[in-house]
């Protein structure tokens, strides 16, 4: 069951970087987090009521919108340099909308609180332009194909470049003679395959979801999960069941193969899947008695709606899709998207989480990164579940190269791996976090009730908690530590309401500016 695995080319280019006069460069990266959250009443009930006014246009904010849901409410910060201002733009944003939201909670968990159904979750709304109704319209395809249940879930992103001026040394060490956006694209979509290879401990390490209300689940089926009280059930060595079949990997999803061996690929299947019909679909109908359901029958409306667990990203245009935004300009950034709501803290992630990732992301950057076939994006699919359903199973196996090899074994290798980069990123910081998150990361290897999940799992017993009782209690505990205990940051607070009546204001100008019919500016849209 041994994987120790020796990566030359990592160890090359780790020494190439170590020995270059300019491997400060590296911690100059930019980072931005999105966090979704249910708005719920004090009760602990999703609202119905619309995204409040005082936070803006959900449609033209460029930090306060909504997701798939008027009540799933996402907070998007700017692209910082350092992990601490980052986490503390944040927090202001969130306490900022704390106060302008009534007796209002956010939910901590990323699963929900308890549901009567799919209709339980309104649909967002987003004005009468346009470009509001492709949106809503999108929306609505996802509740006829996936159930609104599962929209209400909610996670956090975590957005990563490689500073600009990195890529210079890094054409260098990798022997390139052609830098540029060709390069830069190519060594990111490096690191996808690798994040798909490697990206299940990140599951391990942070995700905190192995509960749910049973309202959850429809049906006299558990789909393998046990009650724990009436109200709840729970994978018992579950660690994100968001991250598995029950959440974002779904049957539906999984029929959906995209490529990360080289942008073309990704682009060109992306393209396939939304121009392809599946039969499913097609049988739920475009437009019904008038009215449109859904964007298409294609096996994907438009590429957001592919979920994976990292993404190749380029900022986009006005009006621009995001597939196109790639296609035009190559790989700006990557999303990692496979992060829980880190339910015991207010904003949803924390420092250290940030350290390790920003860390992670290098290392698989660095790492030697073949190609991906069938027989492996097999391997890759089940290894992500696995560790989603029973990452904490004593022995648990996964499969690497067509063996079945230790989990705690190939992670610890992957720790290990990330120490050199760790110490080069801690050159510029006293503190030494990088160098402090791997340690913290470790010990939740040596045992697992040191990982969130276990934790949840644990106060939930310790309580005797239903998980909408935990879940209800802590986002009052999370309310309070922003109203009560921490002071408003003046300064951002009058930005963040300038950026409301901003908001506003283009909100009304794209109302106002709507002009032909519905139907071409959606299939301009649909366009590649």
């Amino acid at each position: 069951m041994s994987v120790s695995r020796v990566d030359r080319v990592f160890e090359r280019r780790l020494a190439a970087l170590t020995n270059s006069r300019e491997h400060h460069l590296l911690a100059r990266g930019s980072r931005g987090i999105e966090r979704e959250s249910l708005r719920v009443t004090p009760a602990g009930r999703i609202v119905h009521t619309p995204h409040p006014a005082s936070l803006g246009s959900a449609l033209t904010h460029p930090h306060i919108t909504t997701d798939y849901s008027e009540s799933l409410i996402e907070l998007v910060t700017p692209t910082f340099s350092d992990n601490a201002a980052l986490l503390d733009y944040l927090r202001d944003l969130h306490q900022f909308v704390y106060r302008r939201i009534g007796d209002e909670l956010l939910w901590a968990s990323s699963m929900p609180c308890e549901l009567s159904g799919d209709d339980d979750v309104p649909i967002a709304r987003y004005g009468h332009s346009h470009q509001a109704r492709v949106k809503y319209i999108y929306r609505h395809g996802l509740k006829v194909r996936y159930g609104g249940m599962m929209q209400a879930i909610s996670g956090v992103h975590f957005n990563y470049s490689v500073p600009e001026s990195f890529w210079l040394l890094y054409a260098e060490i990798c022997e390139s003679r052609t830098p540029g956006r060709e390069f830069t694209s190519a060594r990111y979509f490096d690191l996808l395959r690798n994040y798909r290879r490697h990206g299940w401990i990140v599951s391990y390490l942070f995700g905190v979801s192995p509960a749910l209300c049973r309202s959850f689940i429809q049906g006299p089926d558990l789909a393998g999960l046990e009650p724990l009280g009436a109200d709840t059930l729970i994978g018992p060595h579950a660690t994100s069941l968001r991250m598995s079949d029950i959440g974002y990997r779904n049957r539906n999803q999984t029929a959906v193969s995209v490529s990360v061996n080289s942008l073309q690929q990704y682009l060109d299947d992306l393209r396939r899947a939304i121009h392809t019909p599946h039969p499913p679909f097609v049988a739920l109908g475009v437009k019904r008695d008038g009215e449109y359901q859904q964007l298409s029958g294609s096996a994907l409306q438009i590429e957001n709606e592919y979920y994976s667990y990292v993404r190749p990203k380029r900022t986009p245009r006005p009006g621009e899709r995001t597939a196109r935004a790639l296609a035009r300009a190559g790989v700006e950034y990557v999303e990692v998207r496979a992060l829980d709501n880190s339910a015991f803290d207010p904003v949803g992630v924390n420092l250290r989480k940030l350290y390790f990732l920003e860390a992670l992301l290098l290392v698989l950057l660095f790492k030697d990164s073949p190609l991906i076939d069938d027989r492996e994006e097999e391997e890759i699919e089940r290894n992500h579940l696995l560790v989603a359903r029973r990452g904490r199973e004593p022995g648990l196996a996964l499969a690497r190269d067509g063996r079945a090899v230790s989990m705690r074994s190939w992670a610890a290798e992957l720790l290990d791996s990330m120490e050199g980069i760790c110490e080069l990123l801690d050159a510029s910081h006293p503190g030494r976090p990088y160098g402090a998150s791997l340690r913290e990361q470790a010990l939740k290897l040596e045992d697992v009730e040191h990982t969130p999940s276990a934790r949840l799992l644990r106060e939930l017993r310790q309580h005797g908690e239903s998980f909408e009782t935990l879940g209800l209690r802590v986002s009052r505990a999370h309310k309070e530590y922003f109203t009560d205990s921490l002071p408003p940051e003046l300064v951002r607070t009058r930005e963040f309401e300038g950026e409301v009546q901003q908001s506003l204001r283009e909100s009304a100008s794209i109302e106002a500016a709507r002009s032909g019919s519905f139907e071409d500016y959606l299939a301009a849209y649909l366009a590649d």
